[in-house]
This record gives C-alpha cells, sequence and structure tokens, in this order.
C-alpha cells in the first residue's frame, strides 16, 4: 500500500510539472532560433502533433518537441490542405480587427459576396483591379479596400492618408487610382495599423484579396471579375477554414 502510495505521489508531481504545449513549443523552436517567439499554439489534426504560429508562419512541432516541421500539409484522403486551412483561420482573426471604420467599401445594393484587399494607391496592378470596380459590384461583389502603401513606393503613405482625409473618400481614392493627385490633407487614419496587420498576416504585396473565409485568392482570378465571381461561388460552398 505505501508503494502505491509513493507512486500515486510521483506520478503526481511528474504531471504537476508537466511542460504545456506552448512551452514545449517554445522549447523545440528556440533550439533552432534562441530570439524566436511563439506566438499561439493549438493541436494540430496531424495525429502526434502541434500547430505553432510564429509571427505569420505556421509550423509543426511534435508532441515530444524532437521534430519541427516546415511546409503544407495536405490530407491526402481529402485532398484537403491542412495549413492553408490553418493560415485562413488566423487571417480571419486578424481580418476581425479591421472594422468597416477602417476600410474604404464600394458595395452593391444586395451583395452576394464580400471580398478585403489590401491596396496601395501607386500600385500599378491595384489600379487595374480598380478600373473593374463596377464591374464587380455589378455581378454582386463587395470590395472592402484596406491600405497597405509599400515601402517600394515612396510617399504612397501620404497619399493614402489624403484620401482617407477627404470629404468623399470612394470618390477620392478613384481619381487617386486614376492618376490625380489626392493632395496632403492629414487628420486621424488607420493607415500605419492597418499596414502593420497586414505584415503580421505575411501580406507583403498589392493586390491581395481575401475571401469572406479568410483564404487567399490568386492574382490570375482576382483580377478577372469573371473567374473571380465563380470562385467566391465555389468558396461559399466549400469555405477552406472548415474543410
Amino acid at each position: 500500500m505505501r508503494y502505491l502510495f509513493l507512486l500515486a505521489s510521483a506520478l503526481f508531481s511528474l504531471s504537476a510539472f508537466a511542460a504545456t504545449p506552448q512551452e514545449t513549443v517554445q522549447l523545440a523552436l528556440s533550439k533552432l532560433a534562441p530570439q524566436v517567439k511563439v506566438d499561439a499554439v493549438q493541436e494540430s489534426v496531424v495525429p502526434g502533433f502541434y500547430e505553432a504560429l510564429v509571427g505569420s508562419q505556421l509550423l509543426y512541432v511534435s508532441k515530444d518537441g524532437r521534430f519541427v516541421l516546415d511546409g503544407n500539409a495536405i490530407d491526402g484522403a481529402s485532398q484537403r490542405d491542412i495549413t492553408e486551412a490553418a493560415r485562413a483561420k488566423s487571417r480571419m482573426v486578424h481580418l476581425a480587427k479591421i472594422g468597416p471604420d477602417k476600410r474604404i467599401i464600394f458595395a452593391p445594393a444586395n451583395a452576394k459576396y464580400s471580398v478585403t484587399v489590401f491596396t496601395d494607391i501607386d500600385c500599378p496592378f491595384c489600379r487595374r483591379f480598380h478600373q473593374n470596380i463596377a464591374e464587380y459590384n455589378k455581378l454582386g461583389i463587395a470590395v472592402e479596400y484596406i491600405f497597405m502603401p509599400l515601402d517600394i513606393h515612396p510617399g504612397a503613405d501620404k497619399k493614402a492618408e489624403a484620401v482617407w482625409c477627404a470629404s468623399d473618400r470612394n470618390a477620392a481614392f478613384s481619381a487617386a487610382m486614376n492618376g490625380a493627385d489626392p493632395g496632403s490633407a492629414t487628420c486621424k487614419n488607420p493607415v500605419a495599423e492597418t499596414t502593420a496587420l497586414a505584415h503580421a498576416m505575411g501580406i507583403n504585396g498589392t493586390p491581395t484579396m481575401l475571401a469572406a473565409d479568410g483564404s487567399r485568392i490568386a492574382p490570375q482570378i482576382s483580377l478577372a471579375p469573371d473567374k473571380l465571381v465563380v470562385e467566391l461561388e465555389h468558396l461559399a460552398k466549400n469555405p477552406i477554414s472548415t474543410r
């Protein structure tokens, strides 16, 4: 009996000092990169592994802390991209921090679909995309722009601020996208905040389009209204974040 009591006490002590998933992952990654900071850890559908979010990067760490995998995990049975689904969920968490009051929205009266587009006034492809805004709206697609001026376009942040501070933001945005000088108005604006959040999501180029489920839509689709509406219809029926 005394032996059983001592054994139970020992097991209790071990469990009390067992590392948490966060601690296990942090220790494993610290061996590879001492300064790394793990932002979030959760159970993975891959047996024996945790999913770890480090900045915008998703890694897989075995529960014993021995193995670290960097890359997309594919479920061969369902042909599901597990990693992209996890990224989509993470993007949705970040997007929730950017409310309508921090976006410039072009929407039809009865929108069927909504997309978020990270944009830069001096980005040529962003301008090309906006040239078709009437067509996107006609197809029932609401476009919600979020500013993310790129460092390679000096002064783009000031143009974004001027547009934001205009009395009619939508008109000022369209004019700027058509090459007009937006002026130099200043006011309290979300440009720096939305740019930082975009970087935290791993977005480093414009235009970057996200669907309502957080999935990233390829440029060859997003820049073609007819292709985009087909893709959005598919995603509405098969959201990647729940597949």
